[in-house]
Parts: C-alpha cells; structure tokens; sequence
C-alpha cells in the first residue's frame, strides 16, 4: 500500500502532466491509474486532489497569482505551478490535513522535483496563501 506521500506526489505528476498535455483529463486519469497501482484511501485521495485541484482551479491559480509577487503563472516553472496548485488545494479544501503538512510535503516535492530556488519560492508563497487564509478564517 502506498502512503500519503507516495499518493501525493503521483498526483502532482499528472498535475504536471495535465500541463503539457491536453488530451481529455478523466481519460489521462485512467490511463495514469492503470499503470500506477494504487489502493483504497489512497485512490480516494488521489481522485480527490487531481479532480478537486482541476475543478478550483481558476480559484487555486488567483491565489498563487494575488500571492506570489512578480511572477505570471506563465512564467513559473511548470513543476512549481503543480506542486503548489496540490498544495494549495489541499490548504483551502482538505479539512484532514494540517496546513503544515501540506507545506511541508510541497517543499519535499520541490526539493525532489525543482529548481535551486524552488523550495524557498514554494514555501513562501504556500506562507502566504496560508496568512491569508488565517486572516480570513480567524
């Protein structure tokens, strides 16, 4: 059985994906799923997060844009755009998951996956949002 963090940089992989390619989003899904072997709770959250983060996205990308000074979202690495746009889905939609551990594990994908200044970006950014949304909340 895979665990969260298996799950969660699969599907920060088809988020990437879904980038670079623009064939039908529920057809790549299947196709990632057949050659990705995932089970249970971790499919549930792997549906979740892929569909939820396509489904907010306008939502999700105005607060990496409001956020995130200086930069276009056409300008920032495609990895980092995927990476934060999970994250961020995560923060604003997924009650289950401490801020802190959707931070963390974003910058953990950044380090694995982005440039020199991508884990600092990202975490800065995903400080950010996660300000906002405290003031928003609180």
């Amino acid at each position: 059985m895979l665990s969260r963090r298996a799950s969660r940089e699969l599907a920060m992989k088809l988020l990437y994906q879904f980038q670079l390619r623009d064939d039908d989003i529920d057809e790549q899904v299947m196709l990632f799923l057949s050659e990705e072997k995932l089970e249970g709770t971790e499919t549930e959250y792997f549906l979740d997060v892929v569909h939820g983060v396509m489904e907010k996205k306008d939502e999700i990308d105005s607060l990496i844009e409001n956020h995130a000074r200086g930069w276009s979202l056409e300008r920032m690495p495609k990895v980092d755009l995927a990476i934060m746009r999970l994250a961020i889905y995560e923060l604003r939609f997924r009650e289950d998951i401490p801020w802190n551990v959707s931070i963390n594990e974003a910058v953990e994908l950044a380090k694995k996956y982005g440039g020199d200044q991508s884990k600092s970006f990202i975490n800065g950014v995903l400080g950010k949002i996660v300000a906002s949304l405290q003031a928003v909340e609180g």
